[in-house]
């Protein structure tokens, strides 16, 4: 009963710092770019767009698809990054666990 208690404990524990280093990363930003630079977004760990960069050169009226191609690359390679930065950290806390939902 004793070892059942500590087991208990250790989880509790690891809950709370999931919970703590989860809000910390909903706070951290993750940038990602297409085109060479052309186009750059930023998001947030929520996986927000805070910001979207696009340089003048990108901009052709006679190609609209294109730039937004570039777009989507850069917000999908934004929130693969944050997707493998929030990985990174949890398994750090859980141990490599893969705790399901984190």
């Amino acid at each position: 009963m004793d070892q059942m208690k500590k087991l208990m404990k250790q989880a509790q524990k690891m809950q709370a710092q999931m919970a703590d280093l989860q809000a910390k990363l909903e706070e951290d930003t993750m940038e990602g770019t297409s085109g060479g630079g052309m186009v750059t977004a930023v998001v947030n760990g929520r996986h927000e767009l805070l910001s979207l960069k696009i340089k003048p050169e990108a901009v052709d009226p006679d190609d609209v698809e294109m730039l937004e191609d570039l777009i989507q690359t850069a917000i999908n390679e934004a929130n693969r990054r944050v997707a493998e930065h929030l990985q990174s950290e949890m398994s750090k806390v859980t141990g490599g666990m893969g705790l399901p939902g984190f």
